[in-house]
Order: C-alpha cells, then sequence, then structure tokens
C-alpha cells in the first residue's frame, strides 16, 4: 500500500505543479497517470510544440516545460505509479481514500486531486482490419525511447503537431522516415509544415499526400504496409508503423465515482478551493468545470495552489498556515536542501 499526503491523479503540467506547491507546505505527493512516462499531453501529443502563455517564458517548448516542472518538485520526492490508470476509489473509516489501479496497485491519502486534463488517454487507431496482430510487433501508438528506431525504416501516419514533430525527430535517427497523411494539408504548427517540407527536399523524409495507410503485412513482425494514393495502392516495406492520429481523451472509471459530471468534465466550487461534491477530492487543471472556466496550463497552475491550502487544513486540522512568501521564506526540500531567500527582502507574512 503506498500511503501519501496528496494523492494525484494525473501527472500533466498541473499535477507536477501541484507537487511544488504541497512541498512549500511540507505535504508530500504521490501521482497516478495511465500514460507511461509524467507530462500528460505535453510529453505524449506535442513535445516539441511551443507554448507561449507560461508567464516569465515568452517560448517553451512543451517537453521542455514537463522537464522543467520535473526538476522543480524533485526536491520534495514525489513518488510515481505511471502506466496504470485509476480504477476504483474507496472512502474509509478515519475519512481518507483508497486508490487501486487497473494493475491492482493501492494508494492511500486523506486528499484525493484529480488533474487528469481532459482525462485518460487512449490512442485513435486506424481502421486496418489486422492491426492489432503487430502491435508491440512493429506498429507503435505512442513513441516512449526514439532510440529503438535508430537505423531502422520507420512510416509515420497522421496530419497533427504529434506527427509532424516526430516525422523531423526522426529524420536524424532513422535510416528512413516516410509521413503519410490523407489531406494535402496539415494541421499542425506552421514552423513545423515547413521544417517538413525543407527536409522532403534535403531527401531526409519521404512526404506521401493524400494518401492514407489502409493495410499492413508481415510475418512475425511487420515488414510493409499498404498505401492508397488516389485510385492507385502500392507497397512501402518498413520496420515500424507509428499511426499518430492523437489520444481519445476519457474520464474512463473517474466518471463512475460518484463526482457531479458536466459535459464530461467535473464540477468544482471555484468560489473557494476547487473541491468537488466529495469532500476531500479535488478536480483541477482541464477536468474540471466551473462558471468562467478558462482551459489553460497557467489557470490550472492557479487552481492547484488554492487546493494545496485546502488540503493542507484537511491533512492538519486545527493547525494554523500563515503564507510566506517564497523570496522571504526560501525553500525547504524533503532531501534536506534549502535554497535561502535573499537576506535583504523585507519580509511580508499574509
Amino acid at each position: 500500500m503506498i500511503q501519501t499526503d496528496i494523492l494525484i491523479i494525473g501527472a500533466g503540467p498541473t499535477g507536477l505543479f501541484t507537487v511544488f506547491e504541497a512541498g512549500l507546505l511540507k505535504l508530500k505527493c504521490h501521482l497516478i497517470d495511465a500514460l507511461p512516462q509524467a507530462g500528460g499531453q505535453c510529453s505524449e501529443l506535442y513535445p516539441k510544440k511551443p507554448i507561449y502563455d507560461i508567464p516569465g517564458f515568452p517560448e517553451v517548448l512543451a517537453g521542455d516545460l514537463t522537464k522543467n516542472l520535473l526538476e522543480q518538485g524533485k526536491q520534495f520526492e514525489p513518488g510515481f505509479t505511471l502506466g496504470e490508470r485509476a480504477e476504483t476509489i474507496e472512502k474509509q473509516e478515519d475519512g481518507s481514500f483508497i486508490v487501486t489501479t487497473n494493475k491492482g496497485t493501492q494508494h492511500q491519502a486523506p486528499v484525493v486531486a484529480i488533474a487528469g486534463g481532459l482525462g485518460s488517454f487512449e490512442p485513435r487507431k486506424p481502421l486496418i482490419e489486422n492491426i492489432a496482430n503487430y502491435e508491440d510487433h512493429g506498429v507503435d501508438y505512442f513513441i516512449k525511447d526514439p532510440e529503438k528506431y535508430r537505423n531502422k525504416r520507420v512510416v509515420i501516419s497522421g496530419g497533427g503537431d504529434s506527427a509532424l514533430d516526430w516525422s523531423i525527430f526522426l529524420a536524424d535517427i532513422a535510416s528512413e522516415v516516410t509521413l503519410i497523411h490523407r489531406r494535402n494539408e496539415f494541421r499542425g504548427a506552421l514552423d513545423s509544415v515547413e521544417k517538413v517540407q525543407e527536409l522532403k527536399l534535403l531527401g531526409k523524409i519521404n512526404l506521401v499526400t493524400p494518401a492514407e495507410v489502409v493495410g499492413v503485412a508481415g510475418e512475425n513482425h511487420i515488414e510493409g504496409v499498404t498505401v492508397k494514393k488516389a485510385d492507385e495502392e502500392f507497397t512501402i516495406d518498413t520496420d515500424y508503423f507509428i499511426p499518430l492520429f492523437g489520444l481519445s481523451p476519457k474520464l474512463g472509471p473517474i466518471g463512475n465515482w460518484g463526482l457531479e459530471i458536466e459535459k464530461n468534465a467535473i464540477k468544482v466550487d471555484n468560489a473557494l478551493d476547487y473541491q468537488t461534491n466529495i469532500p476531500g477530492i479535488y478536480a483541477i487543471g482541464d477536468v474540471n468545470t466551473y462558471p468562467g472556466k478558462l482551459k489553460l496550463i497557467l489557470c490550472g497552475f492557479h487552481e492547484a495552489t488554492l487546493m494545496c491550502q485546502s488540503a493542507y487544513k484537511i491533512i492538519n486540522p486545527g493547525k494554523k498556515y500563515v503564507l510566506k512568501y517564497t523570496t522571504v521564506s526560501g525553500i525547504d526540500g524533503f532531501d534536506g536542501t534549502r535554497k535561502e531567500a535573499p537576506k535583504a527582502v523585507v519580509q511580508a507574512i499574509v
């Protein structure tokens, strides 16, 4: 049984920033995420996509934002259960919750913060009859380790940021990269589209549009894909086929936890602390809804901050916390490290 102060469902940017805010209050966090790595959509869908509305960063790549958030929270030693989906929740007599994953891992905490973004994600799979036979045998829906494709032939299908970004990235790793999209126009960032076109002219990416993959073939491992372009069908030999059609967001089992749901989002009390209709369970980030809600990363950061203040009162009943600015108090990490505040700063406590 994994025990912690705040159990966070979702390891995207909002969940990761919660670790830092909770750490300032000396609260320990553990995160559960169905994806195999932390970062949520920023890591899975568009790690190379620039984000422009993070305060203090005129531009930051989504993947770099995740890395920075992980580094920021590392001093507070969070725990992670990755590649597992939060399945059930049970309230105990002492008021705490036990959350069990689809793989049977149990977690106990007095506070649960649902920061699942748009929910759990499942890959959108192409409608190819026998594609399931090649999953984990040459057909990948996620790119976890790019080195896997070094000196291999790779076919990527899709027209969004993920397909463009990975085509660009793998152009210097794979022996051959082919990008196939059913339209001539792409949905991704303009600079990524231009980069793909440049790499095409340099002979580093084969671009096939408008076309789609309609078949896969091979013995024990994929050996080729069948491509349909206009009225013509042809085969491209490949070692890996990576359809990147995005992920389908679903609340999943969380939708059965007795929470008040509105349009596939969890209703919260934004006038106070983003708590749900079940005391002790909060929802922060894109997964929640309330009047005037904006689905922005920076709004999730704000919600996480207020949620942690409220969680502190549940975890430490009767104990008053006096907020001190980090410029005054510094930061004490759980690992014993301390970042001192400048001595010249005048203390301000609210």
